[in-house]
């Protein structure tokens, strides 16, 4: 047992990869078993993953969540921006460019449009919440376009751990809902060609939402869907800390 403790500390990236394996194994089994579909298996594997990091902080007493215990030491790494950002240009490599010419001014202004609006509801929950500084208003706002763009926008804008933690939250929230109820609204919004699926991922913008949402109702659209939305979180990173913060801190 010792010996095996020691094989899996040691080589903690791939302990991470068999971690994340076999919950994203269960949590579709889960999706497929108890929701028929319904809830999608990414939803179940992030809402797992959340806990694990809030029991794995409890446990330790420390701020890296479940990487704080040393057998999973990895999923820091396997977790971190290198991976992640790896993870989202990966995206792009399905899809079809001729169809990607098609979204035309359609799909760009839909990127603009999705991260002004998940800004502008994120800024009034959070001045509704007491926040009164634009900082704050800015980082919460932000994270309400992504979970990406909120701790981007927190650090470029110095603001405190608490609010870039509020913004995770509101991106996370977001990411959820929008895997749940993608496949439930499909098909009276006609989300079921790659250029609907474009103009929806440039709205919707998070693209682990709009990734999840559209596997469930058509993994053939993955790749259209996501292409927009990561350039949404690359338009919200633009956006949120420069423009978007000066207009706040005019307005309040």
């Amino acid at each position: 047992m010792e010996l095996l403790t020691a094989v899996l500390v040691n080589k903690g990236l791939i302990t991470a990869f068999l971690l994340v394996g076999a919950i994203t194994a269960f949590s579709y089994w889960v999706s497929n078993k108890l929701s028929r579909g319904v809830i999608h298996g990414s939803a179940v594997a992030i809402a797992i993953g959340l806990l694990m990091a809030y029991f794995g902080g409890t446990y330790t007493g420390g701020n890296r969540g479940l990487a704080d215990i040393s057998i999973f030491s990895g999923v820091a790494v396997m977790g971190g921006a290198m991976l992640r950002d790896f993870a989202i240009v990966s995206t792009a490599f399905g899809a079809d460019t001729r169809a990607l010419k098609q979204a035309g001014w359609a799909g760009a202004l839909s990127v603009v449009i999705g991260v002004v609006l998940s800004f502008l509801v994120g800024a009034l929950v959070a001045m509704a919440f007491g926040y009164t500084d634009a900082v704050s208003i800015t980082t919460i706002g932000a994270g309400a376009a992504t979970y990406i763009v909120g701790p981007v926008t927190g650090t470029a804008l110095g603001a405190s751990s608490e609010v870039i933690a509020l913004s995770v939250g509101a991106g996370l929230v977001k990411s959820v809902l929008v895997m749940i109820g993608t496949p439930l609204v499909a098909k009276s919004i006609g989300l079921d060609n790659p250029y609907s699926a474009m103009v929806y991922g440039g709205l919707m913008g998070t693209t682990s939402g709009v990734a999840g949402g559209l596997a469930a109702t058509d993994p053939k659209l993955v790749p259209y869907g996501a292409m927009t939305a990561t350039f949404y979180t690359g338009v919200g990173c633009l956006l949120a800390p420069s423009l978007l913060f000066f207009l706040v801190r005019l307005a309040v």
